[in-house]
């Protein structure tokens, strides 16, 4: 039997592997099987890689988002951990049927870290190195160790000070990959997965300055131009020497969770919101871009409000779950319905035509679990990000309201790599998020328990 190792790739879209493909020689020489990775809904890290590694849709698991708000809260949320996701990853399946061990290593939701049979280290959710942050916990000293004193989960993107974060995600990945590559060679391992965040980061931080087509590119010659393809250059080292230091009895699978894109703008949703009739403030805000709190709102006269985020979650102020809701059950499902269809009608600044989406959760899930909103909302095929802070002179902005942020996501991440067992199941190029499990378990010549019923992919 095989050894196998994953290697994901937060973000990653096949447009980018396309583009820098002379920059990135280990991943092309490794990739000789590649396809597209179809993610699903909301197409988010969190809760895509649980999708992907426990192969059954968000609204199963009950995930929609790295943050969640309990029925009767606005502003307030709490943030998703590795109980939210509590067991059926595919770890799990392979030390309780086949005895194997696993190596696990910054795979989302994943903190605080999770009790597995082999070794596991946590994600970017992790608040720090004095956290729980490993499985078993002795390994935190060697990890501690191995990077040199301090271990580097995640990195502050959404900042002016671009120098900062070129600097952090240097230091982010050359931490990551030298531990990574210390646990592969020192720890006895039958499955590994290693999930790398920066280049989401790198995305999120820089694809304007890369990207001429970039509604807001600074033009040629700009200081951060090259930091795009030269971060995807230094991920590619990395790999490069992971790979060198593997068993030979290994093989090897890349996979992304979603693919990424430029982010055309920001569209205030809770102000449209107000527009339509849907949500009543009982003042105006004090200052552009304010938090939408629950004492601004005129409960006896509001229907809906939202979050904001790559995609928008739309609340209805529903009699009997909000502390003061107006809209009664018999009403609810035509106020969401209306709701749909007036979203839909969104256009551009310029009256141009958005290809808009709003879904119920029961539209695209087999079951509902957790504290799911009532609609899900893509503006613009995902092109513009749903902001939820009120009080701008418009609804359209040109940036992201929680600070600078180049790109959004997007529908198609990639996956290949040089195990066998992907050459069937990448044979119509295109692989539906919730199969990568199935195709890990195949690899170790088991059957997927799950039967595919997923309508969590678009």
């Amino acid at each position: 039997m095989r050894k196998l190792l994953v290697i994901g790739l937060d973000s990653v879209p096949p447009l980018l592997i396309e583009k820098f493909r002379d920059l990135i020689p280990n991943l092309q020489s490794l990739l000789n099987v590649k396809g597209k990775l179809l993610s699903g809904h909301p197409p988010i890290t969190v809760p895509m890689w649980g999708v992907m590694l426990a192969g059954r849709s968000a609204g199963e698991l009950g995930v929609y988002g790295f943050r969640h708000r309990r029925p009767g809260d606005v502003g307030t949320s709490y943030v998703v951990t590795s109980r939210s996701i509590a067991e059926g990853w595919v770890w799990d399946d392979l030390g309780l049927r086949l005895g194997l061990r696993s190596l696990v290593i910054g795979v989302p939701p994943g903190y605080p870290a999770r009790r597995v049979r082999g070794w596991f280290v946590s994600c970017f959710l992790t608040p720090g190195v004095d956290g729980a942050f490993a499985w078993p916990p002795g390994l935190k000293r060697e990890i501690l160790k191995a990077s040199g004193g301090d271990y580097v989960f995640d990195v502050k993107y959404r900042v002016e000070d671009k120098e900062s974060v070129r600097k952090s995600l240097w230091r982010l990945a050359k931490t990551q990959f030298k531990v990574v590559k210390y646990l592969l060679s020192s720890k006895p391992w039958d499955f590994a997965m290693y999930m790398h965040i920066g280049t989401d980061r790198v995305h999120h931080a820089f694809w304007k300055y890369w990207d001429p087509e970039h509604p807001r590119y600074p033009g040629e010659g700009n200081p951060y131009e090259n930091v795009l393809p030269e971060y995807y250059s230094l991920v590619d080292k990395h790999i490069g020497q992971l790979l060198e230091s593997l068993p030979g009895d290994t093989d090897v699978i890349v996979v992304s969770d979603h693919g990424a894109k430029a982010m055309k703008g920001a569209f205030a949703i809770n102000q449209w919101l107000e527009e339509e009739g849907y949500l009543s403030l009982k003042e105006e805000p004090k200052r552009p871009g304010a938090d939408l709190e629950a004492s601004m709102i005129d409960w006896d006269r509001t229907m809906a409000w939202a979050w904001g985020g790559y995609y928008s979650r739309v609340y209805i102020n529903l009699k009997g779950r909000e502390p003061r809701g107006i809209v009664g059950r018999e009403e609810y499902w035509s106020v969401v319905e209306q709701l749909k269809r007036d979203i839909e009608k969104i256009r551009g600044p310029n009256g141009e035509r958005w290809e808009n989406k709003a879904y119920h959760p029961s539209e695209l899930y087999p079951e509902v679990r957790g504290d799911a909103p009532d609609l899900m909302v893509y503006l613009d095929n995902l092109s513009w990000r749903p902001a939820g802070t009120i009080g701008w002179p418009s609804t359209y902005l040109e940036e992201n309201d929680r600070g600078p942020d180049d790109a959004v996501h997007d529908w198609h991440g990639i996956i290949g790599g040089n195990a066998d067992v992907l050459k069937e199941a990448v044979k119509d190029s295109t692989v539906p998020i919730q199969r990568v499990k199935e195709i890990i378990l195949a690899h170790y010549g088991l059957e997927s328990h799950m039967k595919d019923r997923g309508r969590g992919a678009v």
